[in-house]
């Protein structure tokens, strides 16, 4: 089963995609993810694609596809795969379909986690973490039991990302509605989308997914 997870930053996507992996032993397919295991691991893609990242400039199309199409040889048949955040033209998505095609494979669900912009900038711009271990914490949600201190490891240090502002935000959800838009009307003419709430509790997006996926 091969599905396309949509949504904006922030949105949960990367949570329900390791969830999906462990319910049911699908394998994420992150581009940036993908990516950087490339440069790290010097393969002649990642070498390409470093020299277009250290000259500042987007890697295409084309070096993402060959990203893509490695990764579908290497997983095999038997394990689903979880499309997180692409395609995110419709260039991309024909690009996809034709990847998919050449694998034997098709798009079974693109599932979108919808999410009210107001709701998803409270959501980002609350969030810090602790800088020593990585924990994460929320000026709303969650905060330490202890008042500076945090759970896991102790520390008094924390740090937020410096993205993580409501102008930032806003424009993310701008470039997603721009950008997803156009994609979105191809995949409900297959009768594939499925919306999820994604402001529900996390717990209540994974059971939605996993009702949408049977």
């Amino acid at each position: 089963m091969d599905i396309i997870l949509l949504g904006p930053p922030g949105a949960g996507k990367g949570t329900q995609a390791h969830r999906l992996m462990e319910h049911h032993g699908m394998r994420q397919l992150s581009t940036g993810d993908m990516l950087r295991a490339a440069v790290k691991a010097g393969t002649p893609v990642g070498i390409k694609a470093k020299a277009i990242m250290d000259a500042g400039e987007l890697v295409s199309d084309e070096i993402v596809s060959e990203l893509i199409d490695a990764e579908l040889t290497a997983m095999g048949s038997d394990t689903g795969a979880i499309f997180d955040g692409y395609p995110r033209t419709e260039k991309q998505a024909e690009i996809l379909d034709g990847l998919l095609a050449k694998h034997g494979r098709s798009l079974d669900h693109v599932i979108e986690l919808d999410v009210d912009e107001d709701a998803l900038v409270a959501r980002i711009t609350g969030r810090f973490t602790c800088a020593n271990c990585g924990e994460g914490y929320h000026d709303t949600f969650k905060q330490p039991e202890v008042d500076g201190v945090c759970d896991k490891c102790g520390s008094t240090e924390f740090k937020r990302r410096p993205d993580d502002n409501e102008e930032t935000v806003r424009h993310r959800m701008q470039v997603y509605r721009s950008e997803t838009a156009p994609i979105l009307p191809g995949y409900e003419a297959r009768g594939i989308v499925t919306r999820v709430d994604g402001m529900a509790a996390i717990g209540d997006v994974t059971h939605a997914i996993d009702a949408i996926l049977g």
